[in-house]
């Protein structure tokens, strides 16, 4: 499902013209769909149907409280990596019995905030985390329900900054020492075995390597359950990409197909947490050309959003097509987009060809998912209104920012 198409000369998302809404709440501003969200979501639930699987949110992808609402009634559980991000799913209505929490830093607060919340299971990265967790979970009287995410060293074949899975990555356990930690861990007084994860990186467009993990999670149980250990779920992780640029993306049951064939017949409930796949191509941003910089070496349009509203082409060189939300006639020119920050590397896309003027609107493409997530408040700048389009209805689904929130909580020494 193609989520923003151009109608009447005009880009437009379900019932709506994207002029209309840059009109009605301002620039910069994140707008996703609702039918591309869930028709992200039911593609999931349809691939995955006859089997006994959970599909976790990411929720680091897009962490707004209208999105995860939406997730939740639909049924997903999360994939979470904070106290914060606990909290945001317990807000959206989400249930604490269908979280994951994963992450390689988790503080004793944030461990005994999840105890005491009732998540699903911790995904443990360390040994050290391993016997933190045992003692919180003693002093709160409890056992916490854990996995080890391990570390299966296969290459994602992504961007080194989205490669998780690799020896060299500081996530998860080696995979190799896995069977040591399981038996250390079911002998411990205040942990319950639950699972294994296991999550190899990001924008996966071929599933093979998570096919490759897949396996090596099943010979992982299959060890254990030697061992007398039996877990109860395999979490295999997220990952799959989307098309950004000409990618050749899969369909969510063309990337599943070989994972699934993997763990076939297996009694195991299965746990995927995809974050990209559900939201990337569901946003866009929106920002206006405040002025054109024409030069005898490059030809600059300046805009009103900035790499503090969309950091990925500034932190990864990432990628996003960048599209004039009502095209114009005329000869294109080739345009670096770039913010107001001051920084060199504030671009939002590079040597694009576009027809422009100055107020013209553009829509950056595919910025659904690290969008909003990722932003800041670099250079004082306030961050941007989101809007959800559900039909021909627009829901103002995080209010623009204003200054004087940016330093409310600051104080001046007496």
């Amino acid at each position: 499902m193609t989520a923003f198409t151009l109608r009447d000369g005009s880009l437009t998302t379900e019932g709506v013209a994207l002029a209309d809404i840059a009109e009605r709440f301002g620039t910069p501003c994140y707008v996703y769909s609702r039918a591309a969200l869930a028709a992200a979501f039911d593609a999931y639930r349809t691939a995955l149907a006859g089997h006994d699987a959970l599909v976790c949110f990411a929720v680091k992808a897009n962490s707004n409280l209208a999105v995860l609402n939406l997730f939740a009634r639909l049924g997903a559980g999360f994939d979470i990596v904070s106290g914060g991000e606990l909290a945001r799913v317990l807000a959206a209505g989400g249930d604490a019995g269908k979280v994951i929490f994963s992450g390689v830093g988790k503080r004793r607060d944030e461990m005994a905030q999840a105890l005491a919340a009732g998540v699903r299971c911790f995904n443990v990265e360390s040994a050290s985390e391993m016997a933190a967790l045992n003692e919180v979970a003693l002093a709160h009287g409890t056992r916490a329900p854990m996995a080890f995410r391990v570390n299966p060293d296969v290459d994602a074949k992504t961007h080194p900054y989205i490669s998780t899975g690799l020896k060299s990555a500081k996530f998860g356990v080696d995979i190799d020492d896995a069977p040591a930690l399981y038996r250390r861990a079911a002998e411990l007084p205040g942990l319950r075995v639950r699972g294994i994860g296991c999550h190899i990186g990001s924008q996966l467009l071929d599933p093979a390597p998570a096919a490759e993990a897949a396996a090596k999670v099943v010979a992982l149980a299959d060890r254990l359950a030697a061992d007398g250990i039996a877990v109860e779920h395999l979490d295999l992780g997220g990952g799959k990409g989307i098309r950004y640029r000409d990618e050749v993306e899969p369909t969510t049951a063309e990337y599943l197909a070989p994972i699934l064939e993997v763990v076939a017949g297996r009694r195991e409930q299965l746990l995927f947490e995809p974050g990209r796949s559900l939201v990337g191509n569901a946003g866009v941003l929106l920002t206006r050309v405040e002025f054109l910089k024409h030069g005898a070496e490059k030809n600059f349009a300046v805009v009103d959003a900035a790499m503090n509203d969309l950091k990925r082409p500034a932190l990864y060189d990432a990628w996003h097509d960048i599209v004039a939300v009502t095209p114009r006639r005329g000869d294109a020119r080739i345009y670096d987009i770039v913010g107001p920050v001051c920084e060199s590397g504030d671009f939002l896309g590079q040597e694009r060809a576009l027809a422009l003027a100055e107020g013209d609107l553009l829509a950056v493409m595919s910025a659904g998912a690290y969008g909003m997530a990722m932003s800041s408040n670099y250079n004082t700048r306030p961050r941007v209104a989101e809007v959800m389009v559900d039909g021909t209805a627009l829901h103002l689904i995080r209010a623009r920012e204003e200054v004087s929130q940016l330093f409310a909580l600051e104080r001046m020494l007496p």
